[in-house]
């Protein structure tokens, strides 16, 4: 049975595999980049696991802007308790794994938690081929982004909370 939890520090090691295996190394968090996250931002850090084993995890702080900025990737700061908006700066789901709603499972989650928080909106950079699966889940494209983040182009997503 799938349960999705907020993220721990011992959960670093089977983070950065997942990442790894999802991204390449100039779009992957690095162990630093996951230890500031998991330090700062752990309530908008979750993981999900099967039988004890973390198999996804998505995350990304509170911004002031409706859009993710590069210098996200480098410089975060704690959460607002309340306002702004939700930014995703990592979704990944172990490739075992994939294909089996676990990534869907996760936007939901932090779409509770920012709906109860009373941010304004989800907002997200992705690829081309991943922007038909952000709009099944109510997430509208917004354009190509100026993000040079990895070396590749970018997609802002956004969804606006109630």
């Amino acid at each position: 049975m799938l349960k999705i939890r907020n993220v721990k520090m011992e959960d670093l090691p089977e983070l950065v595999v997942i990442e790894n295996s999802c991204f390449t190394i100039e779009e992957a968090a690095t162990i630093e980049g996951f230890e500031k996250r998991i330090h700062l931002i752990p309530d908008s850090f979750f993981v999900a696991e099967e039988d004890g084993v973390i198999i996804g995890l998505v995350n990304g702080p509170v911004i002031e802007t409706a859009y993710i900025t590069d210098d996200l990737f480098n410089y975060i700061k704690a959460n607002p308790a309340s306002g702004g908006h939700q930014s995703i700066l990592g979704l990944a789901v172990a490739p075992q794994y994939q294909k089996q709603g676990v990534a869907s499972a996760l936007l939901e989650h932090l779409e509770i938690e920012a709906n109860t928080n009373k941010r304004e909106s989800i907002t997200l950079t992705c690829k081309e081929n991943l922007i038909s699966f952000y709009e099944n889940h109510g997430y509208i494209n917004c354009g190509v982004s100026n993000s040079k983040h990895g070396g590749v182009v970018w997609f802002n997503m956004s969804k606006k909370l109630k």
